[in-house]
């Protein structure tokens, strides 16, 4: 679908060149706020999943969203990974530290003609659109609307830096999508299939802050540290297909295997959030909850355990396994509660 184009960072050049010699995976919390259970669940069975099949483990903090990154969160993040009894086997990293590596690939998908600037607001992109994509009860849906290819400039920048949008805050760029399904394996959830340009359209790969977007920041990120195994949240299995036409249209080869988890929720059907009550880590570690308590309810949520009972990070690891996990979305109750602060 997409031509190989020729990747200007020598980083992802190099990558494609060699593959590494063990599989690789990353936990990558973001500073915009405590860790919770929903996070916590996340992240332990990325860790027990790595350290059950030897995989490099990489601690990368995206901390691009810089209005929302708070004063002392990554420290805080580390430690509360660490509480919960996790290790890692390089990191931690932060991505504001390399604006230069996305540039170059922006520049890689403008010269193939992947890009082009968009000074559109949300509103003429929801006045114009064909069908809006606006909040919906399925965890899997796409909440954004889609931009109607009718709204495509006549004219596409031969490179990023050759346009005035380049360094504009008040200038989103986009990925030009090609109809047709993308589709992938998903080790938990099985067969995927998304044809984004029916879903969503052109999408945005790099902001009016000037910065990448999640997208196309987390494809040159895993792509220059050899991720081969990505884990995560279910309500990314349609950013697996966007960030696969990535991949494709950087030239980039190696892809990598996605394992997408259940979400956890409040009894509301919404995903867990500060309406539900207080379920950051960390509160409960002041709390005098100890450690094996959460990952015990962890464990009771993957079906590890019929009820909840305190299980050590080393028992989880070695109990977990996919093939009981769920691939419905788990409702945290208030019993769950109860049991953690009893």
């Amino acid at each position: 679908m997409y031509p190989q184009s020729p990747v200007h960072d020598p980083t992802i050049q190099n990558l494609r060149a060699s593959s590494p010699p063990t599989p690789t995976t990353r936990l990558a919390p973001s500073p915009t706020g405590s860790l919770h259970l929903g996070n916590a669940f996340a992240f332990v069975i990325n860790w027990a999943l790595a350290r059950k099949h030897g995989w490099h483990t990489a601690l990368r903090i995206e901390d691009l969203d810089t209005s929302r990154v708070k004063s002392g969160v990554i420290d805080q993040t580390i430690r509360t990974l660490e509480w919960l009894g996790l290790d890692w086997d390089s990191g931690p990293t932060t991505q504001s530290g390399d604006i230069p590596r996305y540039q170059h690939a922006m520049d890689t998908l403008a010269q193939a003609g992947h890009v082009y600037p968009c000074e559109l607001t949300r509103t003429q992109i929801e006045q114009a659109a064909s069908a809006p994509h606006t909040g919906s009860a399925d965890a899997h849906a796409i909440h954004e609307v889609r931009f109607n290819p009718d709204l495509r400039p006549s004219q596409i920048p031969s490179a990023f830096d050759d346009a005035d949008g380049a360094d504009d805050a008040g200038t989103n760029w986009r990925f030009w999508v090609q109809p047709g399904s993308i589709e992938f394996t998903d080790t938990h959830m099985g067969c995927q299939s998304f044809d984004i340009d029916t879903l969503l359209g052109d999408f945005v790969v790099w902001t009016k802050r000037t910065t990448p977007s999640y997208q196309l920041a987390v494809v040159v990120d895993d792509a220059a540290a050899g991720v081969t195994q990505v884990v995560r949240g279910n309500d990314l299995l349609d950013s697996a297909a966007r960030q696969l036409m990535l991949y494709r249209a950087l030239g980039i080869t190696q892809e990598p295997t996605y394992t997408h988890l259940p979400l956890i929720r409040g009894i509301d059907g919404r995903r867990l959030a500060k309406r539900h009550g207080d379920t950051r880590i960390e509160s409960y570690s002041n709390s005098g909850t100890s450690n094996e308590r959460v990952i015990g309810l962890l464990g009771y949520w993957s079906k590890i355990t019929q009820e909840r009972s305190p299980m050590s990070i080393l028992e989880f690891q070695e109990r977990f396994t996919l093939d009981t996990l769920p691939t419905d979305d788990i409702v945290f109750t208030p019993e769950d509660d109860a049991w953690l602060r009893s």
